[in-house]
């Protein structure tokens, strides 16, 4: 994989001089990306936008959802999943490809105020009949997926999976309110009392609500989560210097500003 991104890069290079580079350098970039990256590649695309003169149409939400807008014929040069197996999946019906890990995450649980619960008592409080445990939506979101794995680590991975309300991420999940963050809109209009999310997304929330309380998750039920990134078949080459930058020192330094643990950044 790594040298197919050697490939990709020399070919880039190639497209990128000579006469006419400019015009094709100028062409738009559509990205579309996973929920949990929205701040980061916003900022990303932007900065992005400043070096290169390049606009970035960009797109957010569960990438199981996205990466079915792309089967369905939907615009896409660059698609940033929060997993690695969506891109993986488009990789292999020859749409596009290599994929490459770009960033990663790791789950959190929020909670609403005053409920009691500690990373050394979750797994009880998960399990009380009394406390209403939400997660997204597992296979249209990669967060879902992440916590029913979670879940799996328990001794009670049945139960915790059959009394987790799916409550985002889901092709009918509603929608919060314009300008709120999904987590903390969940949590303050009483749908949960404990919520399983990206450690980023917890930040956001507690951002909005700061009395929201992050809870980290043990190391015995700790689940990571790799973020994969492609560039679609026939993309401009464009897409290809927006991959680039994403993998960039100055990209891999938005992605660690924003909370993900980067992949690509150089040793101290």
């Amino acid at each position: 994989m790594q040298k197919r991104w050697i490939v990709a890069a020399a070919w880039l290079c190639a497209n990128a001089s000579g006469p006419g580079a400019g015009a094709a350098m100028a062409e738009d970039v559509t990205l579309l990306a996973a929920g949990s990256l929205k701040s980061a590649l916003s900022q990303i695309a932007t900065e992005f936008h400043d070096a290169t003169g390049i606009t970035v149409a960009t797109d957010f939400g569960p990438s199981g959802l996205m990466r079915e807008r792309i089967e369905a014929g939907g615009t896409a040069h660059v698609f940033a999943s929060a997993n690695m197996t969506h891109p993986q999946r488009l990789e292999q019906d020859g749409r596009g490809g290599p994929v490459v890990m770009f960033a990663r995450n790791r789950l959190c649980a929020l909670a609403r105020p005053g409920l009691q619960v500690t990373p050394e008592t979750l797994q009880d409080v998960m399990m009380d009949d009394a406390v209403r445990l939400g997660t997204s939506t597992p296979q249209a979101d990669p967060s879902g997926d992440y916590a029913f794995a979670l879940f799996d680590k328990t001794a009670h991975a049945d139960a915790l999976k059959a009394k987790a309300l799916q409550l985002t991420g889901g092709p009918d999940s509603p929608a919060p309110p314009e300008g709120r963050n999904a987590y903390a809109w969940v949590l303050d209009s009483d749908q949960a009392d404990l919520f399983l999310t990206y450690c980023t997304n917890a930040v956001l929330a507690k951002a909005e609500l700061a009395d929201l309380q992050i809870i980290q998750i043990p190391p015995d039920l700790s689940v990571g989560a790799d973020y994969g990134l492609i560039v679609m078949q026939d993309a401009p080459v464009a897409a290809w210097q927006l991959a680039m930058y994403a993998l960039s020192p100055a990209g891999q330094n938005v992605f660690k500003e924003h909370g993900f643990d980067t992949v690509a950044l150089p040793q101290e």
